[in-house]
């Protein structure tokens, strides 16, 4: 008899990428064609925090300024827009169609600490990067005493 260790919360990446797998097999369709449909989706991002700022990298592969729409208000940082389904290409001639469209938007709590109004974003690439600027911090003012 082998002796198993138990891990309950140990694999839940691998739960996840079983998880995923089973519902990517779509058991009415033919497994040749893999299609999905309008419905919103999510693009990848990174997000890091350096000393002078929180920089944002959303990965928006064929996408241009036009299809993207970048707001901040009370504090929250919305991403959104649109990737049109690409028409060159009957439906029926497709063997795979992996990439996603449709509509998406993205939203980042901000903390307090954060200039609004120098809020920069650039497109490189297909990644879409935000810097969203520390604000300066308030310094202790020092104040003199002085003897009478």
């Amino acid at each position: 008899m082998t002796l198993v260790k138990m891990r309950p919360y140990g694999d839940w990446l691998g739960m996840r990428r079983r998880f995923n797998q089973l519902l990517e097999n779509n058991l009415f369709q033919d497994d040749a064609v893999t299609s999905l449909s309008d419905a919103s989706w999510n693009p990848a991002t990174d997000i890091f925090e350096t000393k002078d700022e929180y920089v944002f990298k959303v990965e928006l592969p064929g996408m241009s300024k036009e299809d993207i729409n970048i707001e901040f208000e009370d504090g929250v940082l919305t991403v959104n827009g649109e990737r049109k389904e690409e028409q060159e290409v009957k439906e029926d001639d497709y063997f795979r169609c992996e990439r996603c469209h449709g509509v998406f938007s993205r939203s980042f709590t901000l903390p307090k600490n954060i200039d609004s109004k120098k809020i920069n974003a650039k497109m490189k690439n297909g990644i879409l990067e935000l810097k969203v600027p520390k604000a300066e911090e308030v310094k202790a003012k020092a104040i003199p005493v002085t003897v009478d």
